[in-house]
């Protein structure tokens, strides 16, 4: 089995009897490797994880690869507030429900970037002057932006955290690959 390296790995360290928690990454693809080193530890993926001994094991110098959940659109449009409202192309759709987090990274614009913010609605109203799906809003304070929107180049995408609950103490590293082949 190969494995092929996306984005940039990470880890952090992990203690007996704690949770302890990344940072935000981008989901870029849907395999997560993560190796434990030191001590063994339980972990857990997902928007605001906090693992308990009743997640997945991982043993001392052991390794897993999990699935992620991946989905990201292109932003065509950005309504800054309090909150902030994001615009998908029409014919498409957010991929995300209320509850997710996700990233804005406007490559052109980099002052409306944020990173994991939490889904608060999606509007799905539909009729002649609906937006079936094409705009959510995101709690993020986006009030002090004040140059319109106009980004060609701006991608929303779902975010995650790992939370590892050490069973010693020891390090996670973790990996976002792509897999070929088979074992």
């Amino acid at each position: 089995m190969a494995h092929r390296p996306v984005g940039v790995g990470s880890s952090f360290a992990f203690t007996a009897g704690v949770a302890s928690t990344s940072s935000a990454f981008s989901v870029q693809s849907s395999v997560l490797r993560v190796v434990a080193v030191g001590g063994a530890a339980h972990i857990a993926v997902g928007a605001t994880p906090s693992a308990t001994n009743a997640d997945y094991y991982i043993p001392s110098e052991g390794t897993a690869t999990l699935a992620l959940t991946k989905a990201s659109n292109r932003v065509v449009g950005v309504s800054t507030g309090a909150t902030t409202t994001i615009t998908v192309p029409q014919g498409t759709q957010v991929p995300y429900s209320v509850g997710d987090y996700v990233t804005l990274v406007a490559l052109d614009q980099p002052y409306y970037n944020f990173t994991h913010q939490q889904v608060l609605s999606v509007d799905n109203t539909s009729s002649f002057d609906g937006y079936f799906s094409t705009k959510m809003t995101v709690d993020y304070n986006s009030s002090g932006i004040v140059t319109a929107f106009s980004s060609t180049n701006a991608t929303i995408i779902n975010s995650n955290k790992v939370s590892a609950y050490g069973v010693g103490a020891g390090t996670l590293y973790y990996q976002q690959v792509q897999i070929s082949g088979d074992a």
